[in-house]
């Protein structure tokens, strides 16, 4: 479904990714693993053409959006949960949810299966973007990305800086959202949670791809860890 090739990308003479290549499949959860500064967001900024490449090549199920404009790219069907959650703090839980809906027919995504979801959201619902904790405005970003009905989702730091209950119920939807199909690209700290729910990794590090392959696979690769992984 999304296909990346050799993605090279610089901020001004720095250069940050130097030939990133991944893909997830229709239906697959694949994990961007790697420590800080290693270039896993700038990937995310240039896969949504919030930072144009300098080089390789960006596709969603064949066709070459590489450095499209962002509206262009969830357009094709990609919606972006980003680092920070980003809610739009003057607009309500609802309005947030509400404002970049896109509709797929009956078995979309609605606010009623996103308050399904999350019953907080639900709760909430009335209060502005800059009134919730921050377990709530990451349920938010999660919901106002399912909300564009993408075909794919792509979560930048998905539990970072959240306490553990609110971790596992993110966990818990990730779980619920792969097993009705969707496709998810995730960057999160979190191996072992990760490691439940993916299917595939790719590390990076220094802007290149060093280590790619299966959970069982990463399971079978503490060297994997210790090398990359750990601060």
């Amino acid at each position: 479904m999304l296909k990346v090739d050799g993605l090279q990308a610089a901020y001004g003479d720095s250069r940050v990714l130097f030939g990133i290549d991944l893909e997830v499949g229709r239906g697959e959860v694949v994990t961007l693993l790697g420590r800080n500064g290693m270039g896993k967001t700038t990937t995310v900024r240039a896969i949504f053409g919030l930072l144009r490449p300098r080089a390789g090549r960006v596709s969603v199920d064949g066709r070459d959006l590489t450095g499209a404009e962002p509206h262009l790219i969830a357009r094709a069907g990609l919606g972006l949960v980003p680092e920070g959650r980003q809610v739009f703090a003057p607009l309500t839980v609802e309005e947030n949810l509400i404002a970049t809906a896109r509709t797929r027919g009956k078995a979309g995504w609605t606010l009623e299966r996103i308050y399904g979801l999350f019953p907080r959201l639900r709760e909430r619902r009335r209060n502005m973007g800059d009134q919730l904790s921050g377990g709530e405005q990451q349920m938010l970003a999660i919901g106002r990305a399912l909300m564009t009905n993408p075909a794919l989702m792509v979560l930048d730091e998905a539990t970072e800086g959240l306490a553990p209950l609110i971790r596992d119920e993110i966990w818990a939807c990730l779980r619920h959202l792969k097993d009705e199909g969707e496709a998810i690209l995730i960057i999160d700290k979190n191996v072992d949670a990760l490691a439940r729910i993916a299917d595939r990794h790719v590390v990076i590090e220094k802007g290149k791809v060093v280590w790619s392959g299966s959970t069982p696979e990463l399971l079978r690769s503490p060297d994997v860890k210790t090398r990359f992984l750990h601060v």
